[in-house]
């Protein structure tokens, strides 16, 4: 489904405002307290940021991916942890559910999700699990239950799960049968309070402060067999097909990110003056600026032609690894540009470039790190026959 181009618009505008009038002021102070004020996130409720993806009959926005790559530029225009507070409602920590729910699964938390009732995560990552994400040990056993009847027990940790302080859903991928690999895992929605169910304490990061990550560890948690997400076995499938999704997201924040730096790059070196002129009147100075509003346009390109791919239908699993891997790329030499076109500035907390510089170093990591996303475009690239 497609809104129709002035409800779009209108839309974009709107976003746009919210950004420039009410998070770039905020940011400093996100940064220092490591949390989105409550203000905000009642204000993203309110213009259905939390349901971009669900359908209109869930209560959401009902957005393609090229609609929602157009608001994820805009919101790329902040510092990430802003979109990130509704991100996981939007991508990883409701497709599964979009892609592979019952009817019933659907009616009773897709309404939820869509209005920001609740807060979704994805648990897939553990300690000993990363980009090798058929490897899961987190384990689901079915069993019978004389006060819950049919559920799985579900021991394991999830490590480094995004929004995991403020989930009340989280989908976990978990082994449920002896074979090794992928074909071994299955997907389940696990509500937050069900017993042996704990939140670690948040990681202190690097980057992206106010977009909190944990632990999540599950003690012999009794998941209803109601809960599971499509056949057992399934669950791998659905963990993919989320995060092709879930890259092209991510590709088009890095590109607001860029946009967002270049803008500030060129501001600053039209104001700032060394050996008695501007330095955007320095070759060197113009040569950064040049590559990275060329890579930013290029990323662009890649990441919206995906989308519209996508949304016609296409397979696109090697496109979005693609992008995912250019578009983060292209961020990183972009914010390392902005410091050094910044100077010493560049490298103090006052400007917010250091910031975003540490920022964007999360986007070749998370998602897939850029070197699985080279095997995918490889992979795909030889079934394809070049």
């Amino acid at each position: 489904m497609s809104l129709d181009a002035e409800t779009f618009d209108a839309l974009i505008a709107a976003v746009r405002r919210f950004v420039a009038e009410r998070l770039r002021p905020l940011e400093a102070a996100v940064e220092a307290a490591d949390a989105i004020p409550d203000a905000i996130i009642d204000e993203m409720k309110a213009m259905g940021l939390f349901g971009l993806s669900i359908d209109p009959a869930y209560g959401g926005l009902g957005l393609t991916m090229a609609e929602e790559c157009r608001v994820a530029i805009e919101m790329g225009r902040t510092t990430p942890a802003f979109r990130s507070s509704f991100g996981t409602n939007v991508g990883i920590g409701s497709q599964g559910l979009v892609m592979a729910g019952t009817p019933a699964q659907k009616a009773q938390w897709l309404p939820r999700i869509a209005s920001g009732e609740i807060v979704t995560s994805f648990a897939l990552t553990e300690p000993d699990v990363g980009s090798d994400s058929g490897a899961v040990r987190t384990r689901a056993v079915r069993a019978s239950d004389d006060q819950r009847g049919d559920v799985y027990r579900l021991t394991g940790t999830k490590r480094y799960i995004t929004n995991a302080d403020k989930a009340q859903l989280f989908t976990v991928m978990a082994r449920t049968g002896d074979e090794a690999g992928g074909r071994g895992v299955s997907a389940f929605l696990v509500p937050r309070d069900l017993p042996g169910l704990t939140v670690g304490e948040p990681e202190k990061k690097m980057g992206q402060r106010g977009a909190r990550v944990a632990d999540v560890i599950f003690d012999d948690v009794p998941v209803p067999a109601a809960n599971r997400l499509g056949e057992e076995g399934e669950g791998f499938k659905i963990a993919m097909r989320v995060l092709d999704r879930g890259r092209l997201h991510i590709s088009a924040v890095s590109v607001g990110v860029a946009e967002r730096l270049i803008a500030d790059c060129v501001a600053y070196a039209t104001e700032r003056r060394q050996f008695g002129k501007p330095i955007a009147e320095h070759q060197l100075i113009q040569a950064m600026i040049a590559d990275s509003k060329t890579e930013c346009l290029a990323a662009r390109a890649l990441v919206l032609e995906t989308a519209a791919t996508r949304d016609a239908g296409g397979d696109v699993v090697m496109e979005s690894a693609a992008a995912k891997l250019f578009a983060t790329e292209m961020v990183g030499r972009v914010a390392d540009r902005a410091v050094q076109i910044f100077g010493g500035a560049g490298y103090i907390a006052d400007y917010g470039i250091e910031r975003l510089y540490r920022d964007v170093r999360l986007f070749r990591i998370y998602e897939g790190t850029s070197q699985i996303q080279q095997l995918i475009i490889a992979r795909e690239t030889i079934r394809r026959g070049g």
